[in-house]
């Protein structure tokens, strides 16, 4: 067996801490960029069979702790936005002027958000091997503020970067100010904002928003790469400033994974990442129309399916993942409201 986890850390009350830091802070980002991908190897047959039932506990923890962790699969969407990002701030390494962005938009679950922190992590890796050693920050993530303010945008920056507390005194220059002059000395070139629907051109809050972040990307040099549901739709290109954004910016879409050879590939990639002993290689390749039913072809809502379906396996002995067991599995209100009734078999 090897896990590649690191043994919990105790609070005060002498319980284990499993939390992690949100990536919207700089320490919890670089706690993502340095993890290793989760690794788990099954024991042998007869070792598994042998091993006493406190050891068997334990292991089975540790294969839960493995499924419960997102296994990022190299996608299509994954692919096109790595590779759009790494033109785009190539593009602009050089570039003096208005540099150019990116709009990922797309139904929820579909894989937005994973895509856009791949896509931090592999800049900042690359950047790392190039400087070692260095105090740069790369890459800065933040989520747009909900009901937002240029305030509160610039909070957003400033809590990322774990800047000092800043009281009211401080106005929205000053914070702005102060954000700039740290990414600026700190050589942050990719700048990923996450939730971009929340701005909306159409409202007055939106506006004030949108000119604030264009503020960033003027005095920033550095590629600002965003992402949000159905961004098309959600007022973000409407009015001068939409499409002055439009303008700056290209547009990739995100979408569900087809029911064809790509979507098998996708589940079968999936099947992979699975930690358990009974389970028949190529089995949920044979329930992938089915997965596509159940999901709607949802990265997000396919993923938890079978996560959760091994760590059920996991727990009730099973130690496989069939189709019984996956209708028993509840994925998210919208694939189950979306996912047409499965026809009733006749009796006898």
């Amino acid at each position: 067996m090897v896990v590649n986890a690191e043994e919990p850390s105790g609070d005060e009350t002498g319980l284990p801490d499993d939390r992690t830091d949100p990536s919207t802070r700089l320490e919890g980002w670089r706690r993502f960029v340095e993890a290793d991908p989760a690794v788990f190897e099954l024991l042998p047959e007869q070792q598994w069979q042998a091993l006493p039932p406190q050891l068997r506990e334990a292991y089975d923890e540790a294969r839960i702790a493995y499924h419960s962790e997102l296994q990022v699969v190299r996608t299509s969407t994954v692919k096109e936005i790595a590779h759009q990002g790494r033109l785009l701030t190539l593009l602009n390494q050089r570039e003096h002027g208005a540099r150019r962005g990116m709009i990922v938009s797309g139904q929820w679950t579909t894989g937005k958000t994973t895509a856009l922190k791949q896509l931090g992590r592999t800049h900042e890796l690359r950047i790392r091997q190039r400087y070692p050693g260095s105090d740069r920050i790369p890459v800065v993530y933040i989520t747009a503020p909900p009901k937002g303010s240029p305030r509160k945008l610039a909070l957003e920056f400033a809590r990322f970067l774990g800047l000092p507390v800043i009281n009211p005194r401080h106005n929205t220059i000053d914070v702005t100010s102060a954000v700039c002059q740290v990414l600026i000395e700190a050589r942050t070139d990719l700048v990923l904002v996450d939730e971009i629907h929340l701005l909306n051109h159409a409202t007055t809050a939106g506006e004030d928003l949108s000119d604030h972040l264009k503020y960033f990307t003027e005095h920033l040099p550095a590629t600002f790469v965003c992402a949000g549901i159905n961004v098309e739709n959600s007022g973000l290109f409407t009015g001068v400033r939409g499409k002055q954004l439009g303008g700056r910016c290209i547009l990739v879409r995100t979408g569900a994974f087809p029911s064809n050879a790509e979507g098998q590939a996708l589940v079968a990639s999936l099947e992979t990442t699975l930690r358990l002993h009974r389970h028949p290689n190529g089995a949920l390749v044979k329930l992938a129309k089915y997965l596509h039913q159940r999901t709607g072809g949802m990265i997000g809502s396919l993923s938890h399916l079978i996560r959760a379906a091994a760590i059920s396996a996991i727990l009730d002995g099973s130690e496989q993942i069939t189709k019984t067991l996956l209708r028993g599995i509840h994925v998210d209100h919208n694939s189950e409201s979306d996912s047409p009734p499965e026809p009733r078999r006749a009796a006898g």
